[in-house]
């Protein structure tokens, strides 16, 4: 059943507000407050921007939305709905919709690791921080680059076709491994985040950085007597652009 079949059903107890009685059937379950709201002569913006947010968060795309308040307005005033209360639902979906869409581009679901167009949004914010304070981004900040090692492989194509998803729940495994040790040694105000198979930390550069990543790389290497991952300190091009495509060649290699 579509979503706005399911909200085309007549409401049970019916709205507290007296409407003729086919109005009663024809306002769809999730417009009953701005059918009050209407049918007291009030402005029902408020309400629309209540159900503009609960519609975004069922997943209704915004034509079933619209034709939702549209045939709330025919039902009690007997006209299309004027401006306002489409601003307010249209406006109310779409900032809902587009913080989840946020969260999700910002975030990688299995780590929680940034994505790579946050990280690339981090990088643009540090070189205009360091351009107005001005910085020298390649002396004040750098990227710390971890590539998660694949473990081992069998070369039998046989052998290596049974055990493929034995091998990516392994692969998940370790990267989520080598997440929590990077997490435990940057605990700071450093931005981490996902580029493929690798994870960078966009830091400041300090007496300390050396020692961190020599820490971090004995405690992948104790973690499990083999090496989980190598890390190593990457310097920032001298520009922004340049700094998009080393992002870029460590998505990609």
């Amino acid at each position: 059943m579509g979503v706005f079949t399911a909200l085309m059903r007549p409401a049970v107890s019916g709205v507290s507000v007296a409407l003729p009685p086919r109005a009663q059937h024809d306002v769809p379950a999730a417009f009953e407050g701005v059918a009050e709201a209407m049918a007291t002569g009030g402005d029902a913006s408020a309400a629309c921007e209540v159900v503009g947010r609960e519609m975004a968060r069922d997943g209704a795309p915004p034509n079933e939305v619209l034709a939702g308040l549209r045939a709330t307005s025919l039902a009690v005033l007997g006209r299309d709905p004027g401006f306002l209360p489409i601003q307010a639902l249209t406006q109310a979906w779409s900032e809902e919709t587009l913080g989840y869409l946020h969260q999700l581009s910002c975030e990688d679901p299995m780590t929680g690791l940034a994505s790579l167009s946050h990280v690339r949004a981090r990088l643009s914010e540090t070189y205009r921080g360091a351009e107005r304070a001005g910085e020298d981004v390649t002396r004040e900040f750098a990227l710390v680059v971890v590539e998660v090692s694949s473990g081992g492989e069998t070369s039998d194509d046989a052998s290596a076709n049974s055990a493929r998803g034995h091998h990516h729940f392994d692969r998940a495994l370790r990267f989520s491994r080598v997440v929590e040790t990077v997490r435990s040694v940057f605990q700071g105000s450093e931005s981490l985040g996902r580029t493929g198979q690798r994870i960078v930390v966009v830091t400041r550069r300090c007496t300390e950085l050396g020692r961190q990543v020599g820490l971090l790389s004995n405690m992948l290497d104790e973690a499990s007597g083999e090496p989980l991952a190598f890390a190593w300190i990457e310097g920032l091009p001298a520009s922004e652009a340049g700094a998009a495509r080393l992002l870029d060649e460590l998505a990609r290699a």
